[in-house]
C-alpha cells in the first residue's frame, strides 16, 4: 500500500476537521449568495476551492464555515447575520452531505452517518460591535468560535497585522473571553498579536484554539505562533491548526507578498481582494514577479515543529481555502488533504498521530470548552459589562 493510499484509508475512519474554509465569503464577493450560480453539490474548480466532491474525495469530514466579514463594513453585525444565513441556505440545499453540528456529540454523529459536520465561527471581534449580548446572539445562531480579530485591532484586542494599541487585551477583551467560557465557545487566537494569544490564554479556563495558523520560527510572520505560545498549549489544552496559505508557511512567500499586496493598494484594491477584477491585478504582477511556490512539504515542515513545541495532542488542520488566492503545490483546494497526510507519513508520523491530527484533537478541544462551560453555567449569569464600563 502507498502512502497516499494509505492516507485515504485512514481518512476514512478518521476525516478532516477544518478549521477554517471561506466558502460563505467566496460565495457572496462572487455571486452574491445565488447558489445556484455556484451549486456546490457540482464541479466549482473553475471559481472555488471548495465543493462537495472535492470535499469527499479530500476526506473532509468537518467543517468550521467561517462567516468572515471585513473589518471596514459599515453594518458588520448585520454582514455576519448574512454570512450565517448562507451557511444555513447550504444546509438545507444540501443535507444528505451537510450535517449542523453544534456539539462535538453532533460532529461524531455526522461521522457516523458519513455527512460533513458543519458548524461556524465567526472571523474577526469587529462582528460583536463591543456587544456582549451580540456575542450570545451569535451563539445561539450556531457560531462556535470567535477569532478575536482579524487584520486590524479592535477596541478591546490587538491584532497581528496592526500597530499595538490595547497592548494585547484590554479589561472588556478579558470580558469576552471570559462570557465565551461561559457559552462554551471556543477562543480563536489566529489573528491575533502575540501579546494578546498570551493574555486570552491566561484569561480563559477553557481550551483555546488558532483556526488557521502556522509556526513563527518556521516562517517568520506575524500571523504565526511564537514558540512559547505553542509550548503553553498542553497546559491550556487548545489546538493549534496549521494553515497552508503560502504567505504565512514560506518566508520568500512572505516578502513576495508584501510587494504583491502594494501593488494592488497602488491599484485601489483591497489586498484580500478575490473579485476577477482584482485577480488580474495579481496575475499582471506575478508574470512580471513570478510567485514562490510553497509545497505540500512546505506545510509539513510547520507541522513538524510545532508537534515538537506543543505535542501532537495539541495540532489540527486550518487549510483557509476560499479566503487565500494562492495555494500551495499538492494543496490547491480541499481535495488535497490526503497528499498532507501521505507526506507525514513518510516523515515518520503514526497513523494513531494522524488520526489526532485530522479528527480527534479538534473533537476533543470543542468538548472540554463545552465542558467547562456546563460548571460556569451553575455558579455564573451572563456578563452585560460594557466596554465604557471598563475601558473607560
Amino acid at each position: 500500500m502507498t502512502s497516499l493510499e494509505a492516507a485515504r484509508e485512514l481518512l476514512s475512519e478518521f476525516p478532516v476537521v477544518d478549521g477554517h474554509n471561506d466558502l460563505p465569503w467566496a460565495l457572496r464577493e462572487q455571486v452574491r449568495y445565488d447558489l445556484d450560480a455556484r451549486d456546490i453539490a457540482a464541479d466549482q474548480s473553475a471559481h472555488l476551492h471548495t465543493d462537495l466532491p472535492r470535499l469527499r474525495a479530500g476526506g473532509v469530514g468537518a467543517q468550521y464555515w467561517s462567516v468572515y466579514v471585513r473589518t471596514d463594513s459599515p453594518d458588520p453585525v448585520a454582514a455576519t447575520l448574512e454570512q450565517i444565513d448562507c451557511v444555513r441556505q447550504l444546509l438545507v440545499r444540501h443535507p444528505g452531505d451537510l450535517r449542523p453540528a453544534l456539539t462535538a456529540a453532533d460532529m461524531e454523529t455526522a461521522r457516523g452517518e458519513g455527512r460533513i459536520a458543519s458548524l461556524m465561527g465567526a472571523e474577526g471581534g469587529h462582528s460583536i460591535a463591543n456587544s456582549l449580548g451580540t456575542l450570545r446572539g451569535l451563539y445561539g445562531l450556531g457560531v462556535r468560535y470567535l477569532t478575536l480579530t482579524h487584520n486590524d485591532n479592535v477596541d478591546w484586542a490587538d491584532s497581528a497585522t496592526d500597530e499595538p494599541k490595547a497592548g494585547g487585551l484590554t479589561a472588556f477583551g478579558r470580558e469576552v473571553v471570559r462570557e465565551m467560557n461561559r457559552l462554551g465557545m471556543l477562543v480563536d487566537l489566529s489573528h491575533v498579536a502575540a501579546t494578546t494569544m498570551r493574555d486570552a490564554i491566561d484569561t480563559s479556563s477553557a481550551p483555546v484554539i488558532f483556526s488557521h495558523s502556522s509556526a513563527r520560527a518556521v516562517c517568520d510572520h506575524p500571523r504565526n505562533i511564537p514558540d512559547d505560545v505553542l509550548e503553553r498549549l498542553p497546559a491550556n489544552g487548545g489546538v493549534a491548526m496549521v494553515t497552508f496559505v503560502p504567505k504565512f508557511v514560506l518566508q520568500a512567500a512572505v516578502d513576495w507578498t508584501a510587494a504583491a499586496d502594494e501593488n494592488m493598494r497602488a491599484h485601489d484594491f483591497h489586498p484580500l481582494d478575490t473579485t476577477a477584477e482584482a485577480m488580474k491585478v495579481h496575475r499582471v504582477f506575478e508574470e512580471r514577479h513570478p510567485r514562490p511556490v510553497a509545497t505540500v512539504s512546505t506545510v509539513a515542515d510547520h507541522l513538524d515543529h510545532m508537534r515538537e513545541a506543543a505535542g501532537v495532542d495539541h495540532l489540527g488542520i486550518g487549510g483557509d481555502y476560499d479566503g487565500t488566492a494562492f495555494t500551495p503545490d499538492g494543496l490547491s483546494d480541499v481535495s488535497g488533504y490526503p497528499n498532507l497526510l501521505a507526506e507525514l507519513l513518510d516523515r515518520g508520523w503514526s497513523k494513531a498521530d494522524l488520526a489526532k491530527l485530522t479528527w480527534k484533537n479538534a473533537v476533543r478541544v470543542l468538548d472540554a470548552a463545552q465542558d467547562v462551560a456546563r460548571g460556569l453555567q451553575a455558579t455564573r449569569s451572563s456578563s452585560n459589562v460594557r466596554i465604557e464600563d471598563v475601558d473607560g
